[in-house]
């Protein structure tokens, strides 16, 4: 005996929706409609397995930001990169203006050794030469790191050009060296500018937070604290006697102090990385390294006799260096602070306190305590 076949009965009955439903529905249809923005709250099961972005877990418990896989020669490159432009750059000065020799000598002198150690620290970093050699096989203007190796392998061969042909002038003073010489001065004066601050865009052209949101201040600051340390340089090389030196130095403090407290001034969120926790220390003792307590001596110095005068320089010197090396490592480690914090790619408020209110059986909707 067959079991009869009762179609009416198997088939699914479609549910009807509730005329409040689709009211809502139709509401936010037409809001997004004018608006292209939905601003009501969503509704989820109440107890149910979703997660919810928040300041500790963010979303699913995963960082949306990669951290930064720079190792320690990084922040050291930065900093030696920066002087080793700034240094070209006085050099050339000096040049122009009929300064002392000893000085352009000395100048071109922390070029080149700056030219030296920036490319070993940058492949140091990558891991082998290969990878060093890849990034200058092609060229993108609107890319911060491939104009960087340019910038790096130009400036590198132009200050040794420099050094060797002043080298070689004093034995051979005959008019090929020299002008081997000009020419490489210029060059490496020129790239030089860029060596002094295009870290700072590179580090700005990226998705962190605190990086992206300084991009328009980071290369003047980079290129300061580098200008900073070109000077303090000099002067622990002998060259305490410099009114020009002296002043280039003041300029740099002054500038470096006027960042400084601009980003303190800041009370945005994005900022957290350089006031708060270990990245937060260290910027503010390198920014108060090379901005106010080197501004401080270098003006004492130079309404103070000779003697007392050059002591004050040097201490300014080595507080200006400390400072500069600090600053650049205070920010590589705010961007790895900043990685972490999961509040700013979801625009989370540092504080929230929410309630739920039973919307219908089995579900809930959240609302901010401001509402």
């Amino acid at each position: 005996m067959s079991i009869p076949d009762f179609p009416n009965l198997t088939a699914k009955v479609p549910r009807q929706p509730e005329a409040a439903s689709e009211s809502r529905l139709a509401q936010l249809r037409e809001e997004a409609r004018l608006r292209g923005l939905v601003q009501g709250e969503g509704i989820r099961p109440a107890g149910s397995p979703f997660p919810q972005a928040s300041p500790e877990s963010g979303y699913y418990g995963i960082h949306l930001l990669k951290q930064p896989q720079w190792s320690w020669e990084v922040p050291v490159y930065f900093f030696v990169g920066g002087a080793a432009g700034a240094a070209a750059v006085i050099a050339q000065a000096a040049r122009v203006t009929g300064a002392k020799a000893e000085l352009m000598r000395d100048a071109r002198t922390l070029a080149a050794i700056g030219a030296i150690l920036s490319p070993a620290l940058l492949i140091s970093d990558l891991g082998r030469p290969a990878r060093f050699l890849n990034m200058l096989r092609v060229f993108k203007v609107r890319s911060a790191m491939s104009v960087g190796v340019y910038i790096v392998t130009g400036f590198s061969n132009a200050a040794l050009a420099a050094k060797v042909a002043q080298a070689a002038g004093r034995r051979f003073p005959i008019w090929p060296v020299k002008i081997v010489g000009n020419v490489a001065g210029i060059t490496a004066a020129l790239l030089g500018l860029g060596m002094a601050s295009y870290t700072g865009v590179l580090v700005g052209a990226t998705s962190i937070p605190v990086w992206s949101q300084n991009v328009t201040t980071l290369p003047i600051h980079f290129a300061m604290s580098g200008l900073n340390s070109a000077v303090s340089a000099l002067e622990l090389m002998g060259h305490t006697d410099s009114r020009a030196v002296n002043i280039l130095g003041i300029a740099a403090c002054a500038l470096e102090t006027a960042e400084g407290a601009k980003v303190e001034l800041k009370r945005e969120p994005v900022n957290d990385p350089l006031k708060k926790g270990t990245s937060g220390l260290i910027v503010r003792l390198g920014g108060v390294l090379s901005g106010p307590v080197p501004l401080v001596l270098r003006i004492l110095a130079a309404a103070s006799g000779e003697k007392r005068a050059r002591n004050l320089r040097r201490y300014a010197a080595i507080a200006s260096l400390t400072g500069s090396y600090l600053t650049r490592l205070g920010w590589v480690r705010a961007g790895h602070a900043s990685a972490r914090d999961y509040r700013i790619p979801l625009q989370i408020a540092p504080v929230q306190s929410k309630r739920e209110e039973p919307l219908e059986p089995g579900f809930s909707i959240t609302h901010n305590a401001a509402d």
